[in-house]
């Protein structure tokens, strides 16, 4: 089954909010803040984003559903009113209900029947207010199966394998059975990608988390050791961890869970495991199993991520399994 028109439609939100996002980095109303119940920074840039990718799909789409991470419960009192007077600038013609509709229009559960999409406006906000990596990430999921990723990331820098110069801002996208694509944000240019090479896991790049809360660097140093690996890790916010895996640039990216209770939100990884996959590399979670997005907001059925160049994968399991089992003895 083809999913051209669901692709189109996608590709044109997230490069528009992209776009929009770039010129919002640097300017300040952008970055006021407010922190979810779970201590989260989400700030003006993640519900523009949201509404504005919500209302193009709602506008193609009014049969498929969204599971989008924010709420607009995040913009009730003062605090949330100043964010709310700041978003009718930016969505003329709309008044406050509308945009506060548009934005929970992300409010479906999931599961793992039908088809719905899912989406992380701001993925990395940390990342955007410290002016790092972040990324628009937005996927398509039929019958618990992810079938289209695409992952807009404004401040990324190019890569040496396909030639992209010295331009800044790829979007990436995959569709199931179709490759992986990188397009500058700047011109439209669109290369297909591949995972590295490497056939041997002492010669990967390992990529992580930008904060130490976010991955365990301990851990991490461990599978390295184990496999011989010397190159220093590449850290970063966001799926772009996904997608400079998926062009080459990295052949690991582990996540570990930072705890025994975690469990990883659909919109974190479906966009990016997509544009891996249908590069040529493997995810799975950390203990080797399918990533399972048939049911809910959350990976239930898994722990932790991995993703490799796919050559190198059993390798590096074993690895985070010996590594894991050390660490149980030794506790």
């Amino acid at each position: 089954m083809s999913f051209e028109l669901e692709k189109k439609v996608g590709l044109q939100a997230v490069t528009k909010a992209a776009r929009a996002c770039a010129r919002m980095s640097g300017q300040s109303e952008f970055r006021e803040t407010l922190y979810k119940t779970d201590g989260s920074p989400v700030t003006l840039a993640d519900f523009f984003v949201q509404a504005l990718i919500n209302e193009e799909l709602s506008t193609s789409f009014p049969e498929i559903p969204i599971v989008a991470e924010e709420t607009s419960l995040c913009l009730e009192g003062n605090c949330g009113e100043k964010l709310r007077n700041h978003l009718g600038k930016l969505l003329p013609g709309k008044n406050s209900d509308e945009i506060l509709l548009a934005i929970d229009r992300g409010n479906n559960e999931g599961g793992g029947r039908g088809k719905f999409w899912t989406l992380d406006p701001i993925d990395g906000t940390r990342g955007f207010l410290a002016k790092r990596q972040y990324a628009i990430a937005l996927a398509l999921i039929e019958d618990g199966e992810v079938v289209l990723g695409i992952l807009g990331c404004p401040e990324l820098g190019p890569d040496a394998r396909n030639g992209a110069g010295g331009k800044k801002g790829f979007v990436f996208f995959a569709e199931k059975g179709q490759g992986s694509y990188q397009v500058t944000l700047s011109d439209g240019l669109q290369t297909r990608i591949s995972v590295s090479g490497i056939t041997k896991a002492s010669e990967a790049v390992m990529c992580e988390s930008a904060e130490a809360p976010d991955s365990s660097y301990e851990f991490s140093g461990k599978i390295s050791r184990f496999l011989d690996i010397t190159a220093e890790p590449v850290r970063m916010d966001s799926q772009c961890k996904y997608a400079i895996l998926a062009r080459g640039d990295t052949s690991i990216y582990l996540r570990p869970p930072p705890r025994k209770d975690y469990k990883e939100n659909i919109w974190d990884h479906a966009a990016g495991y997509m544009i891996v996959r249908e590069a040529g590399g493997t995810v799975t979670d950390s203990s080797g199993k399918p990533l399972d997005f048939s049911v809910g907001k959350k990976l239930h059925e898994n722990r932790g991520i991995l993703a490799t160049n796919g050559v190198i994968h059993e390798a590096v399991l074993r690895a985070v399994k010996k590594t894991v089992s050390k660490k149980r003895h030794a506790g």
